[in-house]
C-alpha cells in the first residue's frame, strides 16, 4: 500500500515524497499474501477498488513497468449453502451493473474449470475470468522503482517513533534516523496503523489477526492433470478454504475461526484440523501431498472487515489507508490513486467516503460478505 501511494504521489509531481519502512520493502503483510486479485465483492466500493486494481495489474508491465507474474485464471467461489447462494446472486447483479463480467456457473461448469475439486454438494459457483493472482513482492518493487524514477525517496530500516504537532498541524515525524520536517503524513502501516494513528491523536480501529498459508511439494503428473496451472483461484465459500497452483505445487489456506487478534507471527498447528477437514470435503487428493513451505502473516482487521481510507478530521493532513482485512494487496493500486487525489485535494476516481474511520463513531458498520 505504501509503495503504491508513494508511486502515485511522485508520478503526479508531488515533491519531497518520502517512504519510511522500518524493515525491508515488502517485508510486512504484503510478502505473506497469497497474491489474489479480484473484483468479486458485495460492497460497491470494494467492487470499484478491485476492478480498478485489475486494470492496473494488467497494465503493470508498462506502468510502472515491471513483470509481476500475472495469472488471470479467474476466481471461482464454490457455493454449497442456499443463503450464500442468494447473497452471491445479489452480488453478481451488482458487479455486472458496475461493469464486472462475473457470472454464476453450474456445478458442471465449475468442475470443468477445476476438475480436481469435489462438487457433488455444490449448488453453483461464482466466477470472474479477469480475477487471478500475481507476485506481491514484484508489485511492491515495481512501484518502488517507479517512485524512485519520479524523484521519491525510499528509506528502509527506519522506524517511525512519533509525530509532532502544533495545534491541528503536523510539523514533523520523529524517526529512528532523526526528525523529518513535514506537514503531511500518509499512514499505510497495515496491522501497525493503530499505533501510528495514536501518535497523531487519530483513532484507527485496526487489529492484527494471523493467517497461515501452505505450499505443497511438487504434485504428480496425474494430479496436475486435474489441478492444472490454468485452474482458477478456487474458494469454498462455506469454509474459506482456498487453493491455486503455485509453480510445481499448490498454494492453499483458509481462515481459522478460533484465531484471536494479536501480533502472532509464528506458524501454529492449531488450524490444521480445520484445514484437513475442509480438504477432505473439497480436495481430498491433496491430503497425501507433502508440505514444502508454510508461513504466517497478519490481516489488519476492522470491526466490519472493511478498509479505513480517508483524511483525519481532528488533525490537518493526516491521511490513512489501512484495515483492509485481507484485501489490501489487490486494492493497493486503486487506493494509491485515491490517496494521491486526497492529498492533492481533488476528486478521486472512486468515492471512498463510506470508508472513513469516523463511520464507527455512530455505529455505522458496513459489512463485506465476500471475506476470505
Amino acid at each position: 500500500m505504501g509503495a503504491s501511494a508513494v508511486f502515485h504521489l511522485a508520478e503526479a509531481g508531488v515533491r519531497d515524497v518520502l517512504l519510511l519502512e522500518r524493515d525491508g520493502l515488502a517485508s510486512g503483510s504484503t510478502s505473506k499474501a497469497a497474491g489474489g486479485i479480484r473484483a468479486q465483492f458485495s460492497d460497491p466500493v470494494n467492487i470499484a477498488l478491485g476492478a480498478r486494481g485489475l486494470t492496473a495489474f494488467e497494465q503493470f508491465h508498462t506502468r510502472p513497468g515491471w513483470a509481476i507474474d500475472l495469472h488471470q485464471v479467474g476466481y471461482l467461489f464454490v457455493i454449497t449453502d442456499p443463503d450464500d447462494l442468494a447473497a452471491y446472486e445479489e452480488s453478481i447483479i451488482l458487479q455486472q451493473q458496475m461493469g464486472v463480467d462475473s457470472r454464476l456457473l453450474t456445478r458442471r461448469e465449475a468442475s470443468e474449470l477445476a476438475p480436481g475439486i469435489v462438487v457433488d454438494d455444490v449448488l453453483a459457483a461464482a466466477f470472474h475470468s479477469r480475477d487471478g493472482y500475481c507476485s506481491p513482492e514484484s508489485v511492491v518493487h515495481g512501484y518502488a522503482a517507479g517512485a524512485r524514477r519520479h524523484g521519491a525517496i525510499l528509506r528502509t530500516g527506519v522506524s517511525v517513533e512519533g509525530i509532532d504537532t502544533e495545534g491541528t498541524d503536523i510539523v514533523a515525524v520523529q524517526t529512528s534516523a532523526g526528525p523529518v520536517r513535514t506537514g503531511a503524513v500518509v499512514c499505510t502501516a497495515g496491522a501497525w496503523s493503530k499505533d501510528v494513528g495514536a501518535m497523531a491523536g487519530v483513532t484507527l480501529p485496526v487489529e492484527p489477526l494471523r493467517r497461515q498459508i501452505l505450499i505443497t511439494e511438487p504434485i504428480s503428473d496425474s494430479l496436475a492433470s486435474v489441478l492444472p496451472s490454468s485452474m482458477p483461484m478456487t474458494i469454498d465459500a462455506a469454509t474459506t478454504f482456498y487453493l491455486h497452483r503455485e509453480g510445481p505445487g499448490v498454494l492453499l489456506g483458509m481462515s481459522y475461526a478460533k484465531e484471536t487478534t494479536g501480533f502472532a507471527h509464528d506458524f501454529s498447528e492449531d488450524w490444521m484440523p480445520d484445514l484437513v477437514k475442509a480438504m477432505e470435503r473439497r480436495c481430498p487428493s491433496l491430503l497425501d501431498v507433502g508440505i514444502a513451505h508454510r508461513w504466517s502473516g497478519l490481516y489488519e482487521v476492522t470491526p466490519d472487515n472493511n478498509a479505513l481510507i480517508g483524511e483525519a478530521t481532528s488533525i490537518e493532513r493526516f491521511l490513512y489507508a489501512t484495515g483492509f482485512s485481507g484485501h489490501g494487496f489487490l486494492q493497493g493500486p486503486a487506493v494509491g490513486e485515491v490517496l494521491r487525489d486526497l492529498y492533492l485535494r481533488r476528486e478521486p476516481p472512486i468515492d471512498v467516503r463510506p470508508f472513513t474511520a469516523g463511520r464507527f463513531a455512530g455505529g455505522a458498520l458496513r459489512a463485506e460478505r465476500n471475506i476470505v
